[in-house]
C-alpha cells in the first residue's frame, strides 16, 4: 500500500483497481508468469472438491 499510495501517488481507487501485475510493473519488478491450464489441472488433482 505504501508503494501504491505514497511512492506512486496513486489514488485509493486506482490502487485498489490495480492488479498485482500492474503494481509489480509500476514498481519495476517482473511478475511471476500466469498459471496455465496444466497448473490448474495439477491443483485440481491435489485438492479435489468433496
Amino acid at each position: 500500500m505504501a508503494l501504491g499510495l505514497h511512492a506512486l501517488r496513486w489514488t485509493p481507487r486506482t490502487f485498489w483497481a490495480a492488479t498485482p501485475r500492474e503494481l509489480a510493473a509500476a514498481a519495476g519488478l517482473q511478475a511471476a508468469p500466469a498459471a496455465g491450464r496444466s497448473d490448474l489441472d495439477r491443483l485440481l488433482a491435489a485438492f479435489p472438491d468433496p
